[in-house]
Order: C-alpha cells, then structure tokens, then sequence
C-alpha cells in the first residue's frame, strides 16, 4: 500500500514502503534530493549505525545543512530508538537549534550548528560507541587523541598519505548545551585540521561537506577507535597519548 501519510512536525509526507527497507544494501545509495531525500537518508543511517553497535537505544543524533539562507538543519528528533529510527523521525531546526513548527529535537541541536557554521559542514553526525567513549576518558587528560600511520586515515578528507597525524580533541562533557557548544567552537578553533571531536565519557563528533562524507568519517574513525582500544589491550595498558600503528 503505498497511500501517504502527513506526520506533524516532520519534513514531508511520509509514504510506508520507505519505511520498510532493510538497512544497507539498495538504502547505501542517496535518494532524490530535497526534505523527502534528507530525511530517509538520515533514518537509514541510524539504523545502519545502530546494527553496528554504535548508536545503540536511543544515542547519538544526526544532521543534514537543509537551507543556507537562513541557515536550517534537518535533525533527527529527540529519544528516538535509532533501530527503529524512520523519516518521520527527523525535523527542522533554525540556527538556534530551535524546532521549526512541532516535534522535539535533538538536544545537542545546538552543538550541530556551531559544527555546520565553524567547519563549513554539510552534515553532522554524532555516535556513542564503546570504543570511542573510552578513549575519549583515557586520553582526556592529555586534550585529545592523536592517531597517526595508519592506511586508514586515507578514508579522511584531505589525507593522501598513512603518514598523517589527526589530533582528535577531546572536551569534557556538560548537560548545559549552550556551554557545551561554547566549548566546542573553542576545540574547533585550536585544532582548525581536526575532521572530528570527541566529548568526554560521551561520544563521536564528525562531519562532512556531505552527508556520504560524513559517514564515510564516521567508518574510519570508529575503525580507528576500536583498532586503537584493542592495541592497547596487548601493551600492558601503556598509552603515551599517540596512536600508532604497530
């Protein structure tokens, strides 16, 4: 049955067979551009994110740049499931991270928007992993995790070579969002090189000039994280604050 139907505070009429697409496969490829597009782009990824471990329940939150002038952000809402996260799911923010007509959303809103206005970014997406959320309390008190030699550090924008150093930078974490995102713009101004940041005992910050760029950061530095976290378990625990391959 393909008959529409208009979900208050969401971007556009949501049709049910998009709604039931397995994750991965066919849904890997980007949809029509526009709200409808964005939408379904962002539920597939939360579902893809959470079928590998790294949103699970209700974490993590992510957004597309949907208007430059003024500036609005198609979010993902707040306290969704991201295993059962749908289109319906997402609605529009201005450049407060205020909600634009009904529906809640996420409330780091905020923290996407300085992302999209300090970086220039297209999307933003955030994860709670395992291996990331330990690394960002192992390492906060050296400020960041520097990861270099790895061949997958190619997979970041820019980098053409393993031998790169990527500083990572860690902030501590704070239910004050307004604060949090001070901090934030603060990080990205001293590591202005950094293709993410890390919240304290909290999660992944990446971004990307699209939405495939996102993700694709997304992959790579989760690989990292846990390939980082595993090596460390083989070395007696001993970390010197720079990640290297072995």
């Amino acid at each position: 049955m393909s008959d529409s139907i208009t979900v208050p505070g969401t971007l556009f009429p949501l049709g049910a067979p998009d709604l039931l697409r397995p994750a991965g496969g066919p849904e890997r490829r980007r949809r029509a551009r526009g709200p409808r597009g964005a939408a379904l782009d962002l539920a597939a990824i939360g579902r893809r994110f959470y079928a590998r471990g790294w949103v699970l329940g209700t974490s993590g939150n992510f957004s597309v740049v949907a208007a430059d002038s003024p500036l609005r952000l198609a979010i993902s809402s707040s306290s969704v499931h991201k295993g059962r996260m749908r289109a319906e799911h997402i609605i529009e923010v201005d450049d407060h991270g205020a909600p634009i007509g009904t529906g809640r959303p996420s409330a780091e809103a905020l923290l996407h928007v300085e992302i999209v206005l300090r970086r220039g970014a297209r999307a933003v997406l955030h994860t709670h992993s395992v291996w990331g959320t330990i690394l960002s309390d192992v390492h906060a008190a050296r400020g960041g995790v520097t990861i270099e030699g790895y061949e997958m550090l190619k997979g970041l924008r820019g980098v053409t070579t393993h031998d790169h150093r990527e500083l990572i930078p860690i902030i501590e974490n704070d239910q004050d969002v307004p604060r949090l995102a001070g901090r934030v713009a603060d990080a990205l101004e001293r590591t202005p090189d950094a293709h993410a940041l890390l919240l304290r005992r909290h999660g992944l910050y990446t971004w990307g000039a699209s939405l495939d760029e996102a993700e694709r950061h997304v992959e790579i530095l989760e690989f990292l994280f846990e390939t980082i976290g595993r090596a460390g378990t083989f070395s007696d625990g001993r970390h010197d604050g720079t990640a290297q391959n072995p």
